[in-house]
């Protein structure tokens, strides 16, 4: 079998893709791509829109991370990452939705892009970025405390949402203003106090960029 994810290291994207590949535990390949910089026309041939991750498995080519994530779920053995029942399923999919479409750019292009990862580049921080990123990530926390079940955040079992959600909260906390917000909603940081422990985590975990690492829409995939 040949599985190869191609993704660059520190985009949030691209390890929930890992992190779906490590709770299967799944072997794969990597091959990394900066969309930031020079995109290798072979990777374009894979990816139109150039960015990641892409996931070839046996020649199928595969982009959107929540189509590779539920793609890797359904077809590879280990433990189910998406649940039986309609409505917790339907929640799965709503959770992963919040966090796509209202979370990711405060929490992770604005927070944690500015307070964390442009500091450990050596650039400097907009401070009114920052700011407008925790006005916007509160909102979502407080929406996420709301649907959230327990102990994992669609029900009694992981899921994908705890994966997508997962990979951007472990980003947002990094910045001290993100963990002191996180720790204003219970029931969000008891399951992140839990979730962040698993050894998936720690697999997959980017670590910071060296100084002078090119960071113009690092985080984006």
């Amino acid at each position: 079998m040949s599985l190869i994810l191609h993704g660059y290291h520190y985009s949030v994207y691209n390890r929930i893709a890992r992190l779906a590949l490590a709770e299967k535990g799944v072997a794969y390949d990597q091959i990394e791509v900066n969309p930031f910089a020079d995109i290798p026309v072979a990777y374009r041939a894979l990816h139109p829109f150039g960015r990641v991750p892409t996931l070839v498995h046996d020649g199928f080519v595969l982009y959107e991370t929540g189509a590779i994530s539920r793609y890797v779920d359904r077809t590879f053995a280990g433990p189910a990452l998406q649940p039986g029942a309609p409505r917790a399923l339907a929640r799965m999919d709503q959770l992963i939705g919040v966090i796509d479409s209202y979370g990711y750019w405060p929490m992770v292009r604005q927070v944690f892009s500015h307070r964390v990862f442009r500091s450990a580049a050596g650039r400097p921080v907009d401070e009114a970025e920052v700011a407008h990123g925790l006005v916007g990530a509160a909102k979502v926390l407080a929406a996420l405390e709301a649907l959230a079940s327990e102990p994992f955040l669609a029900g009694p079992e992981l899921s994908l949402a705890d994966l997508h959600v997962g990979a951007m909260i472990a980003y947002f906390t990094l910045a001290p203003e993100g963990a002191a917000l996180l720790g204003r909603h219970p029931r969000l940081a008891a399951w992140w106090g839990g979730l962040s422990r698993r050894a998936s985590f720690a697999a997959t975990d980017p670590g910071l960029p060296p100084a002078d690492h090119e960071l113009d829409r690092v985080t984006k995939a």
